[in-house]
């Protein structure tokens, strides 16, 4: 039986490409900034070797990003490979790690009034129909 790359190590290496280019760094600089080869590199952005979790921070650290972006976007069958939804639980998971998500907590802790920080809050939950 032959098998290709696993879908998740290829979505990944495709937004460590993604962001890599959006920053104009070539491989090289990539590779020469976590002491690899570009080979390597280009493995990683292709989906041929998986990044370790070690690697996997350094190269989060060298292009500015948090590690949860290179789980954005991804299509909801390889997250539910990540995450599976639990029929437990109102919350799905996989929303965590979206660009909306962050931006709406960062957005939320930016407010310095604490007393605004907690009406929105009992706003949203009555939104939301939690009462």
């Amino acid at each position: 039986m032959v098998r290709g790359p696993n879908p998740i190590d290829v979505h990944v290496g495709s937004r460590v490409r993604l962001r890599r280019t959006l920053l104009g760094m070539s491989q090289e600089k990539l590779a020469q900034a976590l002491d690899l080869t570009f080979q390597q590199v280009q493995k990683y952005e292709r989906g041929l070797n998986r990044i370790g979790s070690s690697n996997l921070y350094k190269i989060s650290q060298v292009l500015g990003v948090s590690i949860s972006f290179f789980f954005e976007d991804m299509s909801e069958d390889l997250s539910e490979r990540l995450i599976p939804p639990s029929p437990n639980d109102s919350f799905d998971m996989r929303q965590i790690g979206k660009r909306e998500t962050i931006q709406l907590v960062q957005g939320f802790y930016a407010i310095k009034d604490e007393d605004m920080r907690n009406q929105i809050f009992q706003l949203m939950k009555r939104l939301g129909g939690d009462t």
